[in-house]
């Protein structure tokens, strides 16, 4: 009797695994939430693999190197093939201030791709709070900011501008603010401008292909596929003050915009972009 009922739950087992394929397989819908569930579960789990790492070391920018190396492979795990352009761009002895266009969650990808050495983002302060993630951020280096108070985004800004030239460290912005999936670009916030104004130092935008190709959120579309990644040559700032910040944000945005239609373009002929908001 126990082993007949052991049996059936062997069945059982069987017959819940085997609907979980066929649904796989045939709904991309279930397939779009498996991905996107072990692409978060396994970035839960390289975070508790890399703290014990980082914390070696402490709190460092040289520990993005490590997070960088345990996060580079994730991208053939999902048949996503990255093709950098531009990386000349980078050659810079003095510190700059990266901008990139923000789609979605997937953006570390491209990120880990390119980061250069002693380079880290700024990310929004709820992120320190993510348990073993927001402990890999910090002992990485990442700067936080709360987005919601004003004043001690400034603060954190002004004390940024003086690291960046104190220590030669390069941080990663996200001038959207927020990740945006409609496919074209929100309008710019200024603090990475006037951050980079601030520090008088110039700023390197950075433009990531739509993702179309190979998902898409609203419908719930998760395969393989390819995307472009653009380095932009440096954007001076030497000279400019805060009145100068508007225009300069608008310049960099529209170079942005025009080099993300192209490399979508190319990667999708045809396909008409969403109007630039």
């Amino acid at each position: 009797m126990r082993a007949m009922e052991l049996s059936l739950a062997q069945w059982a087992l069987a017959l819940l695994l085997l609907a979980v394929l066929v649904l796989y397989e045939c709904s991309p819908s279930f397939k779009y939430f498996c991905k996107m569930a072990f692409y978060n579960g396994w970035i839960l789990t390289l975070a508790v693999l890399a703290i014990p790492l980082c914390a070696l070391r402490g709190r460092s920018v040289e520990n993005m190197k490590i997070i960088r190396s345990m996060l580079h492979h994730v991208k053939h795990l999902y048949g996503i093939r990255i093709e950098v352009r531009g990386l000349e761009n980078f050659e810079l002895a003095e510190p700059y201030v990266v901008v990139s266009n923000h789609q979605s969650s997937l953006d570390l990808l491209g990120m880990m791709e390119v980061l250069p050495d002693r380079c880290v983002p700024i990310a929004k302060r709820e992120l320190l709070y993510m348990g073993t993630v927001g402990l890999a951020c910090w002992l990485g280096g990442i700067i936080f900011i709360n987005r919601r108070k004003t004043d001690d985004a400034i603060g954190v800004m002004s004390e940024t501008a003086r690291t960046m030239l104190r220590d030669n460290v390069r941080v990663w912005v996200f001038p959207e603010g927020t990740r945006n999936h409609n496919g074209s670009m929100l309008p710019f916030k200024r603090g990475a401008f006037h951050l980079a104004v601030q520090a008088q130092v110039p700023v390197i935008p950075i433009v990531m292909s739509s993702y179309r190709d190979f998902y898409s959120k609203k419908e719930r579309r998760f395969t393989t596929g390819r995307c472009l990644i653009q380095v932009l040559a440096p954007m001076a700032t030497q000279g400019l003050g805060p009145e100068a910040v508007p225009a300069l944000t608008d310049r960099v945005r529209q170079a942005m915009l025009d080099a993300f239609e192209d490399l979508s373009e190319e990667l999708c002929p045809g396909q008409e972009p969403p109007a630039p908001q």
